[in-house]
């Protein structure tokens, strides 16, 4: 029995098929409401985004603002760019995609610069190139197009381990520079990528087990023999949200800053008057904490509004996975969801205190060039799947009626 039944198409072709042609002089369909879910999301974080960080930058109240609209504009045109190119070639790449996947992180260990004790980012000009922000889109494609090309030894054990394989080396990597939170999104995507595949349940049941000695011993068992896998500050975090009133003024501080904010902005919301933000209070307002911005400025409305959009881009991409004109296409939307899906899940979680703070970025809405511009290229791939499973579509229904 497996995990879901992998989708089969007309164009499920060996790599290197270009599938079917489009008519001339056909336009390429486009998903309205997709693309209105990503405006709104863009909106929203301009607005919250400039009205927290007015006094960060002393002389420049609008420095986070400005920037940030520069990332949405660039964003837009990199997702523009990709909708027009068709998906499937990129199958035949994916030893170029993981292989550059790699290089990316290796080249940020070596040549990276060290902010905060983390060595996650390279300077390209005025611009930090975070590689694992960019890795998370590169490690959906690379891991799809493994899978479909053994899709008929899906149910094999080998086929399970060499894709987890695949995705845990640079899962390790971003690990080590240290970056928990991209390691995190990088193991959410294989399982996903497994699950849209058809992976048989067993096997899941065997990854889970193998997931709970593994927690074991990087929690318990390493430390006991002197071996370090996790810094102290990322044990602590990853604990402090069982207790966050242990240690208010050290472990528990942004958290609890955080449930005080959105706790204060009640229904509607404080607005003007929202101290927790305006005084510094909530650290990391517009960045890992800009969730509780909103809580705390429009309250439950505003909370709300926002996630209906998540809710929105969600449901348009599960709907675009079920249009794909082929199984890698298909696999490729189901990463992208789920890779969307765990980090809103995870990022707002931490803001209410559910979750441990491992700096995952909220899509679309945290300040973040990086973040940015993988989320714009992943909407642009959802894109570019939608048309050409709508042109694939269409040709065949022309094919039927002649």
């Amino acid at each position: 029995m497996s995990a879901m039944t992998p989708i089969r198409d007309v164009d499920d072709a060996p790599a290197g098929g270009r599938g079917p042609a489009r008519p001339p002089g056909m336009a390429l369909p486009f998903d309205v409401v997709l693309l209105l879910g990503v405006l709104g999301l863009a909106a929203c974080s301009l607005v919250t985004i400039g009205d927290s960080t007015r006094g960060d930058v002393p002389g420049d109240p609008h420095y986070f603002l400005k920037r940030q609209a520069i990332f949405f504009g660039v964003g837009l045109l990199l997702a523009l760019v990709i909708s027009r190119i068709d998906y499937s070639r990129l199958r035949e790449l994916k030893y170029g995609v993981y292989g550059f996947l790699m290089a990316s992180i290796f080249a940020v260990m070596a040549l990276g610069s060290v902010a905060r004790g983390s060595q996650r980012s390279i300077a390209i000009g005025p611009f930090q190139l975070q590689a694992s922000e960019l890795g998370k889109v590169l490690l959906v494609v690379a891991l799809s197009a493994f899978v479909v090309d053994r899709s008929r030894r899906l149910q094999e054990r080998d086929t399970t381990a060499r894709v987890m394989l695949l995705a845990l080396v640079p899962a390790a990597l971003v690990m080590v520079q240290p970056d928990l939170g991209s390691s995190l999104v990088y193991v959410a995507i294989v399982l996903a990528v497994l699950f849209f595949a058809g992976t048989s349940w067993r096997h899941f049941v065997a990854l889970l087990a193998l997931g709970a000695v593994a927690v074991s011993f990087v929690l318990v068992a390493a430390p006991a023999a002197g071996v370090t896998v996790l810094h102290d500050y990322q044990k602590e975090r990853l604990t402090s949200f069982l207790h966050p009133s242990s240690d208010p003024a050290d472990e528990g501080y942004q958290q609890n800053q955080s449930r005080i904010a959105i706790g204060s902005g009640e229904k509607a919301g404080r607005g003007d008057q929202a101290t927790q933000t305006k005084l510094n209070f909530l650290p990391e307002h517009h960045t890992d904490f800009v969730f509780a911005v909103v809580g705390e400025r429009w309250g439950f409305v505003g909370a709300a509004f926002v996630l209906s959009m998540y809710a929105l881009l969600i449901w348009r991409g599960l709907r675009i996975l079920t249009v794909a004109k082929n199984l890698f296409g298909a696999i490729v939307a189901g990463g992208i969801v789920a890779m969307l899906m765990f980090q809103v899940f995870v990022n707002v979680g931490m803001n209410i205190g559910i979750m441990p703070i491992t700096g995952i970025p909220l899509p679309l809405f945290s300040y973040g060039g990086s973040s940015v511009l993988t989320t714009f290229l992943a909407v642009g791939l959802l894109q570019s799947i939608y048309a050409q499973g709508r042109a694939a579509a269409s040709l065949k229904g022309r094919v039927l009626a002649l």
